[in-house]
């Protein structure tokens, strides 16, 4: 915190001397129109933290998605995981929702007006864009779902009656080509039409290893087609029309191996391989197929705005859109070259309805208001599962046996020892026949109702009240097909008493003092002696025996550190337990009322400042994955009801976890300034963030532990700036100076035996105590710099050359795996020519130093102890042609 209030200090005194001789310049010439406020304000009125980058610089800084906007953007990050529909949009270090298609994302994404409630539907290369708005902090009071830590607000150009448009085509490394086009144009006095579309392909950056056959990884194949009808009958009357489709199909995602665990030595004693072993950043994988990804998104939209002379002004806005995604994902994802696991797949498809209806006053005087409501009706069906590998046996045997199998070959193998022990077919456990097949549905109804009112105390102080109430319901239901005998097993219960009783009829324990069944009865153990012996035909001494033995064996099956507790991690696909049922009927029904509070004063015609308070609000997320487990709280009454599968235990809480996370709430305290002079603009919001409830979901190795985050928070100064010392010459400073802290986070995820585990619940159960430390991922110092320089070569050449760096600070990447760290350090490059024929040529480079470093990690997949993680994207660069008419 102290680190924090120094540079709070220092960025205060210096933005004093920033601004206070600059009084008397003349206002920087292009103002900046946003609509963050659901009105159109310039940015320098706007009382609000939003960054804006503006089509120019998304041209010219070869931004073609979402991923790239963060290299200008230090507010903003997006992280890419194990395929191309899982992105998570980051605003101030929060946010969440791409490994769980259940957890809706705290950073609410629209564009055009329309709300998009998943990472699968990002931003594509959207033809003719005019703007994104990127808006930090809860912005819940306005953008009525989801919008507890942000919002990135996508504006693309309405139809030109006058026709415009463009061709564009570019190469690049790694085969690199895209194609890309605009047409806009009027088709009669009132009615104008635009066209627009991309194709984008490029070979993978990730080779395969020798001898291994998944392909490249992390290529491109991406396609959209986008449409639009404006239609203005009237001077009164605007209608929009908007039709989009956009597919993905691609092989993604490539991982390396940070900390190679004991398993890897058993993984190449079984003559397989890991990614990355020899070096990190060798961009070679070692799957045995390749990844499928493929996505389709669609939609419509109608907007209709109508001005009528109501209340001295109202303009009306309805947004009715209907969306459609479906996803499909198939992957090696043990991503080693044996075949553990054959298969992870997953299916989902997403139905959305949206409608937006509000009225907002337009008359002059002191006030204005708006008020509205927004309906969101969803519905997705998932469909997922795994299969296992041919190979798996032979590493759980060898794992079960601490390598023993590998030598000696089945004479040692534990997995065969307790088929015989329990009657179960040579091969039953773990053969390449299992699969799990698991079907979520959930329906999501929910509707808002918001209002904000402006109100004028004098000509330069303006009062901002707005409030929102969000009413959320939520209808899930999961259920799963296992045929996974091992992890069915009661090995602390009948099972593994059988398991070690037959152990000991068979051979003893010497050094326990406990004869074989020969050795005390003088006869063979067969199934029907022992059930002779047992029921006391061979006199009672016998039957004492038999009675000591499984006595004694069902208090070692139960002990914790028994014999056979090494075996219960590989119980890792328990029976799922299927809800809605009689206990668990699988709804929640939320509702919250969120408010912001602002005061902006404008100082004089180049500087505003302002003061607010806002709050925000995301409803529960549920755990749509096969690792969804009942709460321990309903433990009791799943076993009264006789629901409970085999390995489900009240007393200890095993196989018991989260259905779902409750809400999460976000207020923030905000003082910012908002200057624009003749050489610039600055603007800067200092601000006291807190998230109770943050939903958080982290891979334990065999699976999702979705939780609620208890409280986090953050202090800071974001800023955002841009300069022009000469004429033709534009720079640009960005960033954002923050202090993230966990205040309470009891229950969290973490590294079994670690400090932070000892300290909270039962001793290495991997769930521990992060109260006070950093949270992992969320950096304290990130920075954008920019310099682009216009000038011209000749009367029919005009030329630009434009470079940004982007830098953040190294941090932990995930909280459960420290010493895994990342960083930032990007230089990215731009030149372009323009003639006045409407050609331009631009040449273009991305991490034109090649920086590298990992975007993400998580625990080896069935492979205790490696860390597996993601690189970065290596130097990219092309050159593009483009004729604009």
């Amino acid at each position: 915190m102290t680190k924090t209030r120094s540079l709070l200090a220092t960025s205060t005194a210096a933005l004093a001397l920033l601004v206070t001789p600059a009084y008397a310049q003349d206002t920087f010439d292009d103002e900046i129109i946003v609509t963050a406020t659901k009105r159109q304000t310039t940015l320098q009125d706007t009382p609000v933290a939003v960054t804006v980058t503006t089509a120019d610089v998304i041209e010219k800084a070869q931004i073609l998605d979402i991923k790239d906007l963060q290299s200008v953007v230090p507010t903003f990050r997006v992280s890419q995981l194990q395929n191309s529909a899982n992105s998570t949009l980051i605003i101030r270090g929060f946010g969440n929702g791409g490994n769980n298609i259940g957890i809706e994302p705290s950073v609410g994404l629209f564009i055009d007006g329309v709300y998009r409630s998943r990472a699968a539907a990002q931003i594509a290369d959207l033809p003719n864009l005019q703007r994104i708005e990127v808006l930090s902090g809860p912005q819940s009071t306005l953008f009525g779902k989801n919008a507890s830590a942000g919002v990135v607000s996508v504006i693309t150009a309405e139809p030109d009656f006058e026709g415009n448009g463009y061709v564009e085509g570019g190469l690049g490394n790694y085969g690199l080509g895209y194609v890309k086009g605009y047409a806009s144009t009027g088709l009669s006095e009132n009615v104008a039409f635009s066209l627009g579309g991309g194709y984008q392909y490029r070979d993978g950056y990730f080779d395969p290893a020798p001898g291994t056959a998944g392909g490249k990884f992390n290529d491109l194949n991406r396609f959209n087609i986008r449409g639009q009808l404006l239609w203005t009958p009237t001077d009164d009357l605007s209608v929009r029309i908007i039709a989009d489709r956009s597919t993905i199909d691609e092989n993604c995602c490539g991982t390396t191996t940070v900390v190679a665990g004991p398993t890897v030595g058993i993984i190449q004693a079984l003559g397989g391989t890991v990614p990355g072993l020899t070096d990190t950043f060798s961009y070679q994988t070692t799957a045995n197929r390749a990844t499928n990804n493929e996505i389709t998104d669609e939609g419509l939209s109608l907007q209709i705005d109508k001005d009528f002379d109501w209340l001295g002004g109202v303009t009306m806005t309805s947004i009715t859109a209907q969306r459609a995604n479906n996803a499909f994902y198939e992957s090696d994802n043990d991503f080693t070259s044996l075949e553990l696991l054959e298969d992870v797949f997953q299916g989902v498809d997403i139905s959305t309805f949206t409608q937006e209806f509000r009225l907002a006053s337009t008359g002059g005087g002191p006030l204005s208001w708006l008020v509205g409501g927004f309906y969101f009706n969803e519905s997705i069906d998932q469909n997922s599962g795994l299969d296992y590998g041919n190979q798996l046996r032979g590493y759980i045997d060898a794992l079960a046996s601490g390598g023993q199998s590998l030598v000696l070959g089945p004479a040692a193998s534990p997995l065969a020892g307790i088929e015989a022990s329990l009657g179960f077919a040579p091969g039953t456990f773990f053969n390449d026949n299992v699969q799990i097949n698991e079907t979520f549905t959930q329906d999501n109804e929910s509707f808002s109702l918001f209002a904000n009112v402006d109100y004028e105390l004098t000509d330069r102080f303006t009062v901002t009240l707005g409030g929102s109430y969000v009413n959320d319901n939520k209808q899930v239901t999961a259920s799963t097909v296992n045929n996974d005998v091992f992890s069915n097993l009661s090995l602390t219960g009948a099972d593994g008493t059988q398991v070690i009783s037959t152990g000991l009829f068979l051979n003893g324990n010497a050094a326990a003092g406990i004869p074989s069944f020969q050795q005390a009865l003088g006869i063979a153990f067969t199934p029907a002696n022992f059930q002779a012996a047992a029921s006391g035909a061979f006199g009672p001494a016998a039957q004492g025996y038999v009675n000591l033995v499984l006595a004694g064996s069902a208090a070692s099956a139960a002990d914790p550190n028994g014999p056979l507790a090494g075996l219960l991690p590989l119980q890792f696909q328990p029976q799922f337990l299927a809800f809605g049922n009689a206990v668990e009927p699988g709804i929640t029904d939320d509702d919250q009322f969120t408010y912001t509070v602002k005061g902006a004063f404008e100082v004089s015609d180049n500087l505003n400042i302002y003061a607010s308070t806002s709050t925000g609000w995301k409803s529960s997320s549920w755990n749509l994955t096969r690792d969804s487990r009942p709460f321990i709280n309903s433990g009791p009454a799943l076993f009264e009801a006789g629901l409970l599968p085999t390995n489900y235990n009240v007393r200890t809480g095993r196989n018991f976890g989260t259905r779902f996370a409750g809400p999460e709430e976000s207020t923030v305290y905000e003082i910012g300034l908002k200057a624009r002079f003749g050489w610039g603009a600055f603007n800067m919001a200092l601000f006291d963030q807190t998230i109770e409830g943050f939903q958080s979901t982290i891979f334990q190795g065999t699976g999702f532990v979705l939780a609620n985050a208890g409280e986090q928070s953050t202090q800071g100064i974001e800023f955002d700036s841009t300069f022009t010392p000469v004429d033709g010459l534009t720079l640009g400073f960005a960033g954002i100076l923050q202090d993230p802290t966990y205040d309470d986070y009891r229950g969290a995820p973490v590294v079994q035996g670690s400090v932070e585990d000892q300290a909270f619940g039962l001793p290495n159960d991997g769930i521990g105590d992060l109260s006070g430390e950093q949270p992992a991922g969320i950096n304290e110092v990130s920075l954008s710099f920019s310099g682009q320089y216009e000038f011209s070569l000749s009367e029919k050449i005009d030329a630009f050359i434009r470079a940004d760096y982007q830098y953040e600070d190294e941090i932990q990447v995930v909280d459960n795996i420290p010493g895994v760290t990342r960083d930032t350090s990007n230089v990215n490059a731009a030149l372009g020519f323009s003639l006045d024929s409407g050609l331009d040529i631009r040449f273009w480079g991305r991490n034109i130093f090649n920086h590298e470093t990992l975007t993400s990690a998580f625990p080896g997949v069935v492979q205790a102890g490696t860390i597996s993680s993601y690189p970065n994207q290596p130097r990219t660069y092309g050159v593009s042609l483009r004729k604009n008419f």
